[in-house]
């Protein structure tokens, strides 16, 4: 999985498993860590959503085609 930091939160971002033409990531909110579990919350704030997807796309640019 891929993780991104922002604003001191950490986020898990999703990739679909299939190449579909118009595919979504999604992003989480890593809420707590422990040796064997992770949990996850849902992002309803579109700033947020938004800054963390960027950093994704700027970090792996040269790995995926965003459109």
């Amino acid at each position: 999985s891929i993780t991104v930091e922002y604003d001191g939160e950490e986020y898990i971002v999703l990739l679909p498993v299939d190449d579909e033409e118009q595919s979504e990531v999604m992003i989480l909110r890593v809420v707590s860590i422990d040796d064997e579990n992770e949990t996850y919350d849902g992002i309803d704030d579109e700033e947020v959503l938004e800054a963390v997807f960027n950093i994704f796309k700027e970090r792996y640019r040269d790995d995926f085609n965003f459109e």
